[in-house]
């Protein structure tokens, strides 16, 4: 196994030890300024601002106007669009459930969509068939997300 096939996936777990901190605090905010929807759109308008100052300070070579578009306009919605359903969810069931909860259903309908995702290649991704290993993962991770709700 190759340093970069070890690597990546370990900075995809770095990465979304993020996501319960987030709903956590979002949770605290809601609480603090009355509502879950404006909490959602401030933590939005600050990622928005700290994107927007990395971008600058790493991104090189913006498209063309004429260039960007080209892109079709669901593109440049969709994935905000669902971003604010994921954020917006998490800091009204944070409380609700606890992050344990929360995240590990969070990553079972997570694992379940990208498994679709993959067996028929939507959205550009390469065709990964469903293999029992991966269906069998997929049914141990909705056990276990199961196990920490009940047990």
């Amino acid at each position: 196994m190759s340093p970069l096939s070890f690597m990546l996936p370990l900075a995809a777990l770095l990465a979304a030890t993020a996501l319960p901190l987030q709903a956590a605090i979002n949770a605290q905010l809601a609480r603090g300024v009355g509502s879950p929807i404006l909490a959602a759109a401030i933590s939005f308008a600050a990622g928005s601002v700290v994107l927007a100052l990395v971008a600058a300070v790493f991104v090189r070579g913006l498209p063309s106007v004429g260039e960007m578009m080209k892109t079709p306009l669901w593109l440049f919605v969709t994935g905000g669009a669902l971003g604010t359903l994921y954020v917006t969810g998490n800091v009204i069931l944070a409380p609700k459930l606890g992050a344990a909860t929360l995240f590990s259903f969070a990553i079972a309908g997570q694992l379940l969509a990208a498994l679709v995702l993959d067996k028929f290649g939507l959205l550009g991704l390469a065709v990964r068939e469903l293999s029992l290993g991966r269906v069998a993962g997929a049914v141990l991770v909705l056990v276990g997300a199961l196990m920490v709700r009940l047990l």
